[in-house]
Parts: C-alpha cells; sequence; structure tokens
C-alpha cells in the first residue's frame, strides 16, 4: 500500500495547517467550495498518491509551462505531493533505458488505477514517423498507456483538437487524442489551458473518483460551459456599441470592446475571464488583445485573427457551448453551400461569356 498525499506531507515536515491549506485551494479549484474542503482532505487523508503518466507528443510544452510555472501554491505541491509523478519527458531526472522502465513499470504495477496526462497531438501520416520516442511511435506509445489507464487527461488545444500541427494543410496528419483511444478523454483546451484549470480536473479525479461533466467536445462544463464574451468585463462595452477602432486609439484606452479587432470572446468557450492567469491576475482581453479562440477546435484556420466576425449567436449567458455550437454548425454549413451555389453560378456566367466572345471573333 503506497503514501497517502497527507503522509507524503507530513514526512516533508509540512503542517496540518498547511495540509488544510491545500485542501481548501483544491477543493476552491475544483469547484467544490467550503463545503467541499472536509472531503478533499478526507480523501487526501485516505487515498493512496494515484501514479501519473504525462506524455509529450507534438507541442511546445505551454501546457507544462503553464502548470508548473502558475504561481499559484497549489500547483507547486500538486506536482511535489499531490501526484507520484512516475514518467514525463519534461521533468524526470531518468533517460533512456531507465525512463523507459519506469513507464512500463507503472503500468504494470498500476494497471486501472494510474492517470495519463497527454500533451500534444499524435501524428498519423507516414507510419507516424513525425514523432517518435525510445523508436517508439507516439501513436504505438499512446495506445499502451493508454489500454490501462483509470482516466485519460488531454491537456492543451495540441492533444485535444490538433491545434497549430492540425492546421491545413496538415503534413503529418496530427490527430487529437480522443480521436485514436477508445475510452473518454477529459479535454482541456487552450494554448495553454489556465493552471489552476488543470489543478481542478486533476483534484476532481482524485477526490471523486470520476470524470467531471462534459460537453459534447468532451470538455469539463464548469469550466468550458460560458462564452468568454458572457463573462468579460468589456461586455458592458459592447452592449453600449462602444469599440476599439484601431490599436491605441483612445477608445483602446479607455478599455472599450475589442469585438472590432478580430476578438473571438463571442464564440470561445472558456474561463479565461473568471478564472484568469497568474493567481486570478489577468488575461488576453484584460491585457488589450483580443481573444484569438484558442480552445476551439481548429482555430488556426478560422480566419485572420484580427478580423472580426460577420456575426454570432446573440444567445445571452444561459446558452451552452453545446446548444449555441449546434446552431453555429448548421450556420455555418449554411453558408457554406450558400458560397457553393454562387460560386457555381459565377463559374457558368464567366463560361458563358467566354464563348460568346469566341462565337462574336468566329
Amino acid at each position: 500500500m503506497g503514501q497517502s498525499i497527507w503522509q507524503t506531507m507530513e514526512k516533508k515536515g509540512y503542517s496540518r495547517r498547511e495540509f488544510l491549506q491545500l485542501c481548501t485551494a483544491a477543493a476552491a479549484a475544483a469547484g467544490l467550495g467550503k463545503s467541499g474542503v472536509a472531503q478533499v482532505a478526507s480523501a487526501f487523508q485516505t487515498r493512496e498518491k494515484p501514479a501519473v503518466v504525462w506524455m509529450h507528443f507534438q507541442e511546445c510544452t505551454c501546457c507544462s509551462e503553464s502548470f508548473i510555472r502558475a504561481s499559484h501554491p497549489i500547483v507547486a505541491d500538486a506536482l511535489l505531493d499531490v501526484l507520484s509523478l512516475n514518467y514525463t519527458e519534461t521533468l524526470m531526472a531518468a533517460s533512456g533505458f531507465q525512463a523507459e522502465k519506469s513507464l512500463s513499470d507503472t503500468i504494470r504495477d498500476n494497471k486501472g488505477k494510474y492517470i495519463v496526462l497527454v500533451e500534444g497531438a499524435v501524428p498519423t501520416k507516414d507510419d507516424g514517423v513525425y514523432c517518435m520516442i525510445g523508436g517508439r511511435t507516439a501513436q504505438s506509445i499512446l495506445q499502451t498507456v493508454a489500454a490501462d489507464a483509470a482516466a485519460i487527461v488531454a491537456w492543451g488545444s495540441c492533444a485535444a483538437n490538433g491545434c497549430v500541427q492540425a492546421a491545413r494543410p496538415n503534413p503529418t496528419g496530427a490527430t487529437p487524442i480522443h480521436k485514436l483511444v477508445n475510452k473518454p478523454v477529459i479535454n482541456v483546451p487552450g494554448c495553454p489551458p489556465i493552471a489552476d484549470v488543470m489543478m481542478a480536473v486533476v483534484t476532481h479525479l482524485l477526490v471523486l473518483g470520476k470524470l467531471p461533466a462534459l460537453d459534447s467536445l468532451g470538455r469539463p462544463k464548469e469550466f468550458y460551459g460560458r462564452r468568454v464574451h458572457d463573462t468579460c468585463y468589456r461586455r458592458p462595452n459592447y452592449d453600449a456599441g462602444l469599440f476599439v477602432e484601431s490599436w491605441d486609439d483612445e477608445n483602446a484606452r479607455k478599455g472599450y470592446c475589442l469585438y472590432k479587432m478580430g476578438c473571438r470572446g463571442p464564440v470561445t468557450y472558456n474561463a479565461c475571464s473568471v478564472v484568469r492567469w497568474n493567481e486570478g491576475t489577468s488575461y488576453p482581453i484584460q491585457s488589450g488583445h483580443g481573444c484569438i479562440g484558442c480552445s476551439e477546435d481548429g482555430f488556426w484556420d478560422n480566419g485572420p485573427f484580427y478580423q472580426h466576425l460577420p456575426s454570432f449567436p446573440g444567445f445571452g449567458i444561459e446558452s451552452t457551448a453545446d446548444t449555441v455550437g449546434t446552431i453555429v454548425g448548421v450556420a455555418t454549413l449554411a453558408g457554406v453551400a450558400a458560397h457553393a451555389v454562387v460560386t457555381n453560378v459565377r463559374k457558368h456566367q464567366v463560361i458563358a461569356e467566354v464563348r460568346a466572345e469566341e462565337r462574336k471573333e468566329s
């Protein structure tokens, strides 16, 4: 029987007070509130620390950077005391056969109990040669580690939806994790996702022992259930028709809405404007840059970042990603169909005009 989180912390010299502070922060991050502190404390005292393997495939490691460099102490505590981080290419001291042994031992000794955290997309073209570790393709490694995992979490947009690697023309066949494994995957998109959101997902798995409620895209509803636009502090300016017209104009200095500058907040589902980064200090819109929609599928291919959307559903905060997403999808298909019809008509007009000119010349 392994050690519990509290036993590990106690051995390292943490006081009971510090342990309860960690439990309080974890409960808050997971959305359990004050009433959930006792539940978190009980789980952290009695349950064995879960074994974790953190895989890295096609990515830039920004998700890891977001997680380990967050200023909130819960993140450092999570790495050192909450998780048994048995394998991760970025942080582990071991290398070569020793690293591979750590991975295989974790899978063998914790069958059905270990958690898989995946960062990065998986290339599938040309037999997966574009990402290989220890002589094996990323896809082969993923299948091995996913087979007996208790839970799989896809960190960031690369793992959740392919991100820039899957942008057109996607030469490596970059594919998100949920399309390659035959079991539920918790998608935590963002480029990168917020550290506190990442920790909240882990806490939910530890305390409740099950997946959080997910939307149709596999994202935790608690953090991806509302649009950035609906919870943005600039929303009143949007409603009042007060917009930034050009970078560094007077309206920008006044903090007006960035919609006309290409902000994708109205069609992006994330907790950026609520949780924020760096201990709740700020997020992109607050720093003066519009949202680029990095937590949405295909955001790299969704048009220029600095060109505003021609229109978007005007639903309020009560709408969910599922309901609005369905309508947006239908509207998009309708737009594509209309564009195809117009293009076809124009093509036939041009052909007719060319033929008419040829007849005149003959």
